[in-house]
C-alpha cells in the first residue's frame, strides 16, 4: 500500500466557517462532546472534499478514518447545515434591486449522483437525464452579471425538463422582479418562460441562422455574450 499527502483546494477560512456551523449544530441537537468519530473541522474537510473532487464518499471517509456508512450521514449533515444558511429567492432578488443589479442569469445543471432510485409510470427512471445521459438531480441556478452565484433551487429529478423545473422554483419570483425592473437572461431551453425573461430568438426549424433579421442576430449575439459569465 502507498500513502501520500494531499492538499484541499479550499481557503482555510471556508473550512473553519463550515466547522463552526457544524459545531453549533451539534450543540443545538445535544451531541455529547467526544461522542463523534470526527470533530467538526475534520467533518468539514470531508464535506468540502466531496464538493471539490465530485467523487464518491468512500475516499474522503477512508482518509478520515471512518467507514462509508458513517461518511454519508456526515456528508448529508454538512449539506443540511449549509442549506439552512441559504437565502430565500425573494430575499436575493430584493437585494439585487436595492443594489442596482442590471439583470440576473438563470441556468441549470445536473448534479450527478450514485444513490438515487425511482421509476415513472412509463417505466423510465425519474432520476435519469437523457440530455446528460447520467443519473442525478436537476437544479436551477441564479447568478449576478459577473457570474457570482446568488441562489440555487431545491432539486428535481434528472428527467425534469429545464422549463418545468423553472416554473416550479423560480419563474413566479422572477416575474415579479421583472415588473420591478430586474430582467432575467436565459437560454433557448426557457422558451415560454414569460414576462421579463430574455432568451435568444429561435430561427424557423430547418433553416439557417441567417434567415433571421440582422438586428435579431445581433440581439442573440449580445444576449449570449452578456449571459455567458453566469452560465452554470
Amino acid at each position: 500500500m502507498v500513502t501520500y499527502v494531499a492538499t484541499l483546494d479550499v481557503p482555510r477560512h471556508v473550512v473553519e466557517f463550515l466547522a463552526r456551523l457544524l459545531a453549533a449544530h451539534r450543540r443545538r441537537i445535544g451531541t455529547p462532546k467526544g461522542s463523534r468519530a470526527l470533530g467538526p473541522f475534520r467533518q468539514a474537510v470531508l464535506v468540502l472534499r466531496r464538493f471539490r473532487e465530485r467523487g464518491c464518499v468512500h475516499c474522503p471517509a477512508r482518509d478520515a478514518g471512518v467507514s462509508p456508512a458513517t461518511g454519508y450521514p456526515y456528508l448529508h449533515e454538512g449539506i443540511d447545515v449549509l442549506a439552512d444558511k441559504a437565502p430565500d429567492l425573494h430575499e436575493v432578488l430584493s437585494r439585487c434591486q436595492r443594489e442596482g443589479v442590471t439583470h440576473v442569469t438563470l441556468d441549470g445543471t445536473l448534479i450527478e449522483s450514485d444513490r438515487l432510485a425511482g421509476v415513472r409510470d412509463n417505466g423510465n427512471d425519474w432520476w435519469f437525464s437523457r440530455k446528460h445521459e447520467a443519473f442525478g438531480g436537476n437544479i436551477r441556478f441564479l447568478a449576478a452579471p459577473d457570474g457570482t452565484p446568488l441562489w440555487v433551487s431545491d432539486v428535481e429529478p434528472g428527467s425534469t425538463p429545464d422549463i418545468t423545473a423553472a416554473r416550479i422554483h423560480t419563474l413566479p419570483a422572477l416575474h415579479k422582479a421583472a415588473t420591478d425592473g430586474l430582467p432575467t437572461l436565459a437560454d433557448k431551453g426557457y422558451n415560454g418562460a414569460g414576462i421579463g425573461t430574455l432568451i435568444p430568438a429561435r430561427r424557423p426549424k430547418g433553416t439557417s441562422e441567417r434567415v433571421l433579421h440582422v438586428d435579431t442576430r445581433m440581439f442573440n449575439t449580445l444576449l449570449r455574450h452578456v449571459r455567458a459569465p453566469g452560465r452554470a
